[in-house]
C-alpha cells in the first residue's frame, strides 16, 4: 500500500466532508477513494470513519489520527517546492501520450512552446487511441478523455473542450437543418466508434441544466475523427467534432455549426469533452510533469476560457 497516498486521501475525505468530494479533488473515482480508506484502516487496525449511505463522520480514533497527519500533505508539498526551486532548469526526458486527434491538433503546438521554454527537456509525444500502460510503455504523462480514466492512475482535469455539431452547407440545403437535437434521428449522422472497445461515443447535450443523449441515425461510422470531418465536408451528413477539429472548417465555411442559441426554451448545447492529465501515481508527479501540466493548463485556458481548473 502507498501509505502517503492513503493518508492524503484520508485528509481529503475529512476536509471535503465526503468521499465523493475527495474523489473530485483527487481526480479519481469515489470507489477508489473508499478502497484506499479501507486499506488504511486495515493497516492501522482501527476504524477511522463511520460511514453510512447518507453520512460520514470521524470516529474517536479517526479524529486523533487526523490531528496527527493533517500537516503531512502540506509539508510534503512544501518540501517538493523547495527542492524544485533549487534546480536551475528542468532537464531530462519527458514522454507524453495522447489521443491521436488531441495530440495532432492541440498538444503538438503546446509541446513546441514548452520546449522553447525548457530547452534541456527532451520531449517525446506518442499519439495513439489504443490503451496505454505508463510503466510498460515508458510514459511519464498521458492526456486522456473520461472513458480512458482508470482507478489506479492519478488524473487532473486540464480542459473542457466544446463539441460542435456541424454539417456541410450542401447537406443542409439538401436535407434541411435540424432545429433541436431530437431532430437528429431523422438525419444522416456520422458517428465515432471508440477504438478501445468498439462502442459509439454518445452525443450528449445539456438543456436547462439537464443532460441527455440525443438519438441519432448513424449512416456512416469511423474510429478516426479527421475522417469524419472529411465525410461531413463532402456532404455525407451531420457529425460531432471537438472544437479543435471543427473550428478551421467552420471559419472557412466548409462546415456550419448547428444548434446555436435561438429560443431559450428549446436551446441545448453539446456536452463538452473533458481532458485529463494523468500520471501513474503521486510519485510520478515529477517537477517536469508538474511544470508541463501547469503550462498546458495556461495555454488551454487561453483557448477555452469557459472552464476554470
Amino acid at each position: 500500500m502507498n501509505l502517503l497516498g492513503a493518508i492524503e486521501s484520508f485528509i481529503k475525505v475529512v476536509e471535503a466532508g465526503s468521499i465523493v468530494g475527495a474523489a473530485k479533488q483527487l481526480g479519481v473515482s469515489a470507489a477508489a477513494v473508499s478502497q484506499t480508506i479501507t486499506r488504511l484502516e486495515t493497516h492501522l487496525n482501527t476504524r477511522l470513519l463511520q460511514r453510512t449511505t447518507r453520512s460520514m463522520a470521524l470516529t474517536e480514533n479517526g479524529t486523533l489520527y487526523y490531528e496527527k497527519v493533517r500537516r503531512i500533505a502540506h509539508d510534503l508539498e512544501t518540501a517538493q517546492s523547495a527542492l524544485s526551486s533549487t534546480q536551475a532548469q528542468l532537464q531530462g526526458r519527458l514522454c507524453i501520450a495522447s489521443t491521436s486527434a488531441f495530440g495532432r491538433h492541440v498538444l503538438a503546438s503546446v509541446i513546441a512552446g514548452f520546449a522553447e521554454k525548457h530547452p534541456q527537456v527532451m520531449l517525446e509525444l506518442s499519439t495513439t487511441d489504443r490503451k496505454i500502460n505508463h510503466i510498460q510503455d515508458g510514459i511519464d504523462l498521458s492526456l486522456r478523455i473520461k472513458p480512458q480514466l482508470e482507478d489506479a492512475i492519478v488524473a487532473r482535469q486540464v480542459a473542457s473542450v466544446p463539441f460542435i455539431v456541424c454539417a456541410a452547407p450542401a447537406y443542409l440545403q439538401r436535407a434541411g437543418r435540424p432545429q433541436i437535437p431530437e431532430d437528429l434521428q431523422t438525419h444522416a449522422c456520422l458517428a465515432f466508434r471508440y477504438p478501445l472497445d468498439g462502442r459509439f461515443l454518445r452525443w450528449g447535450f445539456v438543456r436547462d441544466g439537464q443532460r441527455f443523449d440525443a438519438p441519432i441515425n448513424a449512416t456512416a461510422i469511423s474510429d478516426d475523427i479527421d475522417a469524419l470531418a472529411q465525410m461531413a465536408i463532402h456532404g455525407a451528413g451531420i457529425t460531432r467534432l471537438a472544437e479543435f477539429v471543427a473550428a478551421p472548417y467552420i471559419e472557412s465555411g466548409q462546415l456550419v455549426a448547428l444548434f446555436e442559441q435561438r429560443d431559450a426554451s428549446t436551446y441545448a448545447h453539446a456536452e463538452p469533452l473533458d481532458i485529463y492529465a494523468c500520471v501513474q501515481d503521486r510519485e510520478a508527479m515529477t517537477p517536469k510533469a508538474r511544470a508541463f501540466i501547469d503550462y498546458l493548463i495556461e495555454r488551454l485556458q487561453t483557448r477555452w476560457p469557459g472552464y476554470n481548473v
